[in-house]
């Protein structure tokens, strides 16, 4: 209960700047050597790569995760079947688990030495250090956050609206249509928007199996670190400063998203 009270004038600045000034060291240290240099390192090549690399990661998985967190969801919380507690268990996994061994999971299993090496080799298949890797990885570590949300959500709204809908003659993809899906848009919403930051700002797992190829292999996030242990501050910064634009975007959209599902 005291955290619903009124917080302090003097708390609810120093909260407040201790979110500005990293964002402002961020932009300062990127633009610390002028213009021409932040542009610069945003338009270089492995730059540009690794932004067309994170965006695809993004695109693949987000969608994914949105369509499995919905069916998982649904299932979970209007149906009773066998494998249901596994379910529940197999979605909280990526929260229990290292993204860093997630990563070396799969390795393990698709790496040249892997338990599927040969078999991948054989048929020309390359998963560990190419973009396969990196998109499988961006999913495993993604696919809880839609799922996660809807789960509470749909447990507390019950079958009732949907049973009713069944006996007044809706078949079952009008029931989900009309009654399901409006009543579970903004929950889904937040999923997808938390979703698609973990998915841009992934690091641990991505590192693992992308193998740091320049321009072919490596992330938003692991060209910024390329990059800074290269002593190339101010190109790292600047591409960092893309990730910080896409998180205060991510924390709009998140207080939007809030204001209404409250």
């Amino acid at each position: 209960m005291l955290s619903s009270l009124p917080q302090p004038r003097s708390r609810r600045l120093a909260t407040e700047e201790s979110g500005v000034v990293p964002v402002a060291a961020v932009f300062a240290e990127a633009l610390k050597d002028g213009i021409g240099t932040y542009w610069a390192a945003l338009k270089d090549p492995d730059a540009i790569a690794a932004i067309r690399l994170t965006a695809l990661a993004a695109a693949i998985s987000v969608p994914l995760n949105l369509l499995f967190g919905l069916a998982a969801a649904w299932s979970i919380t209007k149906f009773t079947f066998p494998g249901k507690n596994l379910l529940i268990t197999l979605i909280d996994l990526p929260f229990a688990v290292s993204p860093v061994v997630a990563g070396m999971t799969f390795v393990l299993l698709f790496g040249a030495q892997g338990w599927f090496g040969a078999f991948l080799a054989d048929h020309d298949i390359k998963i560990i250090f190419a973009v396969p890797g990196i998109v499988l990885a961006t999913v495993f570590v993604t696919f809880p956050f839609v799922a996660r949300e809807l789960i509470p959500l749909m447990h507390e709204q019950g079958v009732e609206t949907e049973e009713a809908a069944i006996i007044l003659g809706a078949n079952g993809w009008q029931t989900f249509w009309r009654v399901t899906l409006p009543n579970i848009k903004w929950a889904l919403l937040y999923g997808v928007i938390l979703c698609s930051a973990r998915a841009v700002g992934e690091f641990g797992a991505v590192s693992v199996v992308s193998g740091h190829i320049r321009g072919v292999t490596t992330t938003l996030p692991l060209h910024v670190e390329i990059l800074y242990n290269e002593y190339h501050f101010a190109a790292a910064f600047a591409v960092a400063s893309l990730l910080t634009l896409l998180a205060l975007v991510t924390l709009v959209a998140k207080s939007v998203v809030e204001r209404e599902i409250r």
